[in-house]
């Protein structure tokens, strides 16, 4: 018998196990290079008037608290270096010395888009200043005070801003100021071996190497008393306080404390702060947030920056959106309305009668609860885009527009003629929906009046309760027609209302300050909430009202309390980035697998030849 003789693909499979081989530790070389020429991101975080910003180690960017003016909307940041927050704006410094901003730009103070070497950034109140490369400064934004005026600076290293004035700290140590000067605040010429500066909205701050520091300006809430301070690494101040970290990591602060915004004595192992206007954040050295301060937008809610989305509450149930897009429930489950434990992938809960819905990031919808109407019949849609329930019908919106309803075949399901809806709401026997110019419309039992919405304008959130309906004007004022019985519908003194939750027979609306309001059947307690405080979210049942807090935590009014068991924090899951496999062990991989397939394929080869 002749010996076997190696056919040309082996000497291929051959070659390419040898060239994977070789490949592998020249592909980790280039990876290791192309890492070593990308500067590592060091953790920071900034504070505006109500927002806070934190900037992760992998150059993303977060935020929480006030979003009126679009200030938190950095999910899709990249490539950022530094952020910086202005009174309600961001501003974040990109790798490339390019800049990107969000939030208010009434003043123009946005307009950073052309700006190119920038090294460092600062947000003021109206304005934003920044440093280029050579040493240069530039500023955008309101300039009443001549505080964007920094042209002809020259050598500078670092600037900071605030309401109308700007500082720049040069290369020797002297500092330099623009802008409105009428307590002091830009009195920095004699000023010298200055490592840092921070701006207050009327005082001026200097950090110099002995670890000592200078103030000068407004000192009415004693913003500047800080000259007995030693051992100091890092300034940074707020509109009337002061804020030092220490080199033994702790914090130092002074000046006004209304808010707690001072409260920072019990602080260890911080490695970097921000001082808003009324808080105080430090950034932790194993990487957590902690703040104190006015929370009035849950700009102090840092704790995990990861929170329950939503809540929607039926008539003895309460359900929870987390984060990883799974559901909780907790409650009355005798027809199986909290049974959501399998849910996965959810974007929005809605929740009424004895019936829970989900709808799918793919646009379909799931039920589970009572389906004694068909209520729950909602495999077959598609393209949802949002959804609302009574209980016993529910409906979804269309991305065209358009509705649909499965239930109690009534008038409550006569939305196959509406049109440009971009919001639904489901009562027991009627169904309403918002249009996109701010009317609404409505069908169903009109017994009570809660169908006419009919002259209804300038409305951007409404709610069905059993008779009644509520909507929110843009004005943040409240409209409501239908039953009155126990005066559900009393709204028309309430004002700055961004949000309502219309209940069986009550009526809960969501302040613009995080409280809460409510009126109507309080027999279970469901209107005790008035002590609510940081409120991002209610949700009203039939007994009992729910509350959403900024700091991903849960309170409740009325019957349906049992809150307590919740885990709001959703686990990782998945591979963590440090655990991916890297390209050399994929070629590696690769190249075991070969050797393998190559053995394999010449056994049988010899077997045959045998």
């Amino acid at each position: 018998m002749k010996d076997a003789k190696m056919f040309p693909p082996d000497l291929i499979f051959i070659g390419l196990v040898f060239i994977l081989i070789l490949a592998a530790p020249v592909a980790g070389a280039s990876a290791m290079a192309e890492d070593m020429l990308q500067e590592p991101v060091t953790p920071m975080v900034a504070a505006g008037w109500g927002h806070t910003v934190g900037l992760k180690d992998d150059g993303t960017v977060i935020a929480a608290g006030d979003n009126r003016y679009g200030q938190c909307d950095t999910d899709s940041w990249a490539g950022i270096v530094r952020v910086a927050a202005g009174s309600h704006h961001t501003v974040g410094l990109k790798a490339d010395g390019t800049a990107v901003a969000a939030g208010w730009n009434h003043q123009g103070q946005c307009n950073v888009g052309s700006w190119t070497d920038i090294v460092q950034v600062a947000g003021g109140v109206y304005h934003t200043a920044g440093v280029r490369s050579d040493g240069t400064a530039v500023a955008v934004g309101a300039n009443p005070y001549g505080q964007c005026n920094v042209t002809d600076w020259a050598d500078i290293t670092m600037v900071a801003a605030s309401y109308g004035h700007t500082v720049g700290l040069k290369s020797d140590g002297t500092v330099v100021a623009t802008g409105d000067n009428y307590y002091g605040q830009c009195d920095v010429g004699d000023w010298t071996d200055i490592v840092e500066v921070a701006a207050g909205n009327r005082h001026t701050v200097g950090l110099k190497p002995d670890g000592t520091v200078v103030a000068v300006g407004d000192n009415g809430h004693g913003q500047c008393e800080i000259g007995n301070w030693t051992g100091v690494t890092r300034v940074a101040a707020g509109v009337y306080h002061t804020v030092g970290l220490k080199s033994d990591a702790t914090i130092i602060a002074a000046g006004m404390n209304d808010d707690g915004q001072c409260d920072v004595n019990g602080w260890t192992d911080i490695v970097r702060m921000a001082a808003g206007s009324y808080h105080t954040v430090g950034l932790k050295s194993d990487g957590t947030v902690v703040a104190t301060g006015a929370n009035f937008y849950g700009q102090c809610n840092v704790g995990g920056w990861a929170h329950i989305d939503q809540i929607a509450t039926g008539y003895s149930h309460t359900i929870g959106l987390e984060s990883d897009h799974a559901v909780v429930a907790v409650g009355d489950n005798r027809y199986g309305q909290c049974d959501v434990g399998n849910w996965t992938d959810i974007t929005e809960v809605a929740a009424n009668g004895y019936q829970t819905v989900g709808l799918k990031s793919d646009m379909t919808v799931l039920a589970v609860g009572l389906n004694n109407y068909g209520q729950c019949n909602v495999g077959n849609w598609t393209d949802i885009i949002q959804v609302a329930t009574s209980g016993w019908h529910t409906v979804g919106i269309r991305a065209d527009g358009t509705a649909v309803a499965v239930g109690y075949q009534d008038e409550r399901c006569d939305v196959g003629g509406w049109t440009d809806i971009i919001q639904v709401t489901a009562g027991r026997y009627h169904t309403v929906g918002l249009k996109s110019d701010g009317s609404v419309v409505a069908v169903g039992d009109n017994a009570s009046g809660q169908c006419d919405v009919g002259g209804w304008t300038d409305i951007i959130q409404v709610s069905a309760g059993l008779y009644h309906t509520v909507g929110v004007k843009a004005d943040g004022t409240v409209v409501a027609v239908g039953d009155n019985t126990y005066g559900q519908r009393d709204v028309g003194g309430w004002t700055d209302i961004i949000q309502v939750a219309a209940g069986v027979y009550h009526t809960v609306g969501l302040n613009w300050d995080g409280t809460a309001v409510a009126l109507g059947d309080n027999s279970s307690g469901q209107c005790s909430v008035g002590g609510w405080r940081d409120m991002a979210q209610v949700a009203a049942g039939m007994y009992h009202t729910v509350g959403l807090e900024w700091h991903d935590t849960l309170v409740a009014a009325g019957l349906e309390t049992e809150l307590a068991g919740w885990n709001l924090w959703a686990d990782s899951g998945g591979i963590l980035p440090g655990n991916r496999p890297t390209i050399v062990e994929i070629l590696a991989f690769i190249a075991v697998a070969l050797v393998l397939f190559f053995l394999q394929r010449r056994r049988a080869a010899l077997l045959k030849k045998r």
